[in-house]
């Protein structure tokens, strides 16, 4: 993300290595454990990783993180280290914490939902987001294609102006046609939120499901990702149950404000409560924490669910994504 957005006062790093090849394991949640030396893996060096976590934490660089690591298809070193709270108390971290995954949203959710609608021919890598968003007014930003949306090269800005005050998707459509393309299409690499925001809207638009729903029923109920969702009221009970305290704080109420081009008028006791099961990125708040950039919640086994899929061709557990 971009800088701006990084800026929080409790930041949790959820810190992802994994670096398997296919394989089977069995049905569940958490793919098969092994010993580091069963899968060719050294142990001692994996054990490397405790002392490099615990300095940075030592030094303040984050409070807490987990990291996950796997190879041929099992996990081999799965560990949380620190705390996943600071403030109102200290909170040990857990190896099944509940992150908001902010821009791992893009591929793990929005991308994948696009290429599941590619692969069923509703729509070409190749089309112009004009064919899905007619009105578009900006002629330029109509021949954008979703090619070039996924590979950062649409032209876009990196995100709306975040002084502009609007809400909701018509907000977000409002917003759209002011902007202008910052450079041809194609021409230079510019990581944009703008340019998934478009590709969450178009998912939406060619599916007719709302992007909170579709990645749940086509991605993560079939890889059996339990904790992974966008936090609304719909999806949280259809999700497994969790306490609010297995999700990881980013930041206190008045600090997100500032981001909302907005000063916090409340009470300094309410203006420091930590968003918690709330997105933290502002854009994606504003548009009621679904959006194709940001919103996911998930966990470090979920997401070694998702990445063993990918490396298996799109197959988990024997079902196809």
């Amino acid at each position: 993300m971009i800088n701006r957005k990084i800026k929080i006062y409790h930041r949790v790093a959820l810190i992802f290595v994994f670096c398997l090849l296919p394989g089977i394991f069995a049905n569940g949640q958490s793919l098969p454990v092994a010993a580091p030396q069963s899968v060719g893996m050294s142990a001692e060096k994996l054990n490397q990783i405790d002392a490099l976590v615990e300095k940075d934490i030592a030094d303040k660089k984050l409070p807490g993180a987990v990291i996950l690591v796997g190879h041929k298809g099992k996990v081999v070193y799965r560990k949380a280290f620190g705390n996943r709270a600071l403030v109102p108390s200290i909170e040990k971290m857990t190896v099944d914490t509940i992150f908001d995954v902010a821009s791992l949203t893009k591929s793990v959710a929005t991308a994948t939902s696009i290429m599941i609608l590619v692969e069923r021919g509703q729509i070409r890598l190749n089309d112009p987001i004009g064919k899905f968003i007619p009105k578009i007014e900006d002629e330029n930003i109509k021949k954008v294609t979703i090619q070039q949306l996924l590979t950062h090269v649409s032209g876009f800005a990196p995100d709306f102006d975040l002084r502009e005050k609007w809400t909701g998707n018509d907000g977000m459509l409002q917003a759209l046609n002011k902007e202008k393309l910052r450079q041809a299409a194609g021409t230079r690499f510019v990581y944009s939120d703008i340019g998934f925001i478009v590709l969450g809207e178009i998912v939406e638009r060619v599916s007719k499901i709302k992007l909170g729903y579709f990645p749940r029923e086509e991605v993560f109920e079939k890889l059996g990702m339990k904790n992974s969702s966008f936090r609304t009221d719909t999806n949280l009970a259809k999700t497994a149950a969790v306490s609010i305290t297995s999700i990881a704080p980013t930041e206190n109420i008045k600090g997100q404000n500032s981001y909302l081009g907005s000063k916090f008028e409340g009470d300094e006791k309410t203006g420091n409560q930590m968003l918690r099961g709330k997105v933290h990125d502002p854009t994606a708040f504003r548009m009621g924490g679904v959006a194709g950039h940001a919103g996911l919640f998930s966990t470090a086994d979920d997401l070694a669910r998702f990445c063993q899929m990918l490396l298996n061709g799109g197959i988990l557990d024997g079902k196809r994504i």
